[in-house]
């Protein structure tokens, strides 16, 4: 049986709200938070490095924040939602087509962890069932 690339990445392939969640989050983490740059302890991810190439990096950042915005879609977000989805992505790719100084607006401006955050109030309020659960500890009285 032959396997797709997505499995072989341990990404879901169904289109069930869960299966778009952690898609999503696996884009948004290769985008905005690949790696930690030492001195600043920052994280940076593929958006800022696309963007050090002219016009053709923040092109094709501003694709793959398309495509997260394609799959929010299918989840049946809001016109409203979908529209701040595509403003984020529009300022990001916009800034970012500034020559030489392009990536630096990315440090601060992360246009794909705004949408993730979007679609995540959306999936938790109509799709519960696939919501993450964060543990808090509670202190002991």
């Amino acid at each position: 049986m032959a396997t797709s690339g997505s499995e072989k990445l341990g990404l879901p392939i169904g289109n069930d709200p869960q299966s778009v969640r952690r898609r999503i989050e696996g884009l948004e983490r290769v985008m905005e938070r690949l790696v930690v740059v030492p001195g600043i302890n920052r994280p940076v991810g593929l958006d800022v490095v696309l963007d050090i190439v002219p016009f053709a990096g923040p092109t094709a950042a501003a694709a793959i924040g398309a495509y997260l915005a394609w799959e929010a879609k299918n989840l049946g977000m809001s016109k409203w939602q979908m529209a701040r989805m595509g403003g984020n992505v529009g300022v990001d790719w916009l800034l970012g087509m500034i020559p030489l100084i392009g990536a630096i607006p990315d440090f601060f401006f992360r246009s794909n962890t705004r949408n993730l955050r979007i679609v995540k109030r959306h999936l938790d309020r109509h799709h519960p069932a696939g919501a993450t659960i964060h543990a808090v500890a509670q202190p002991k009285q």
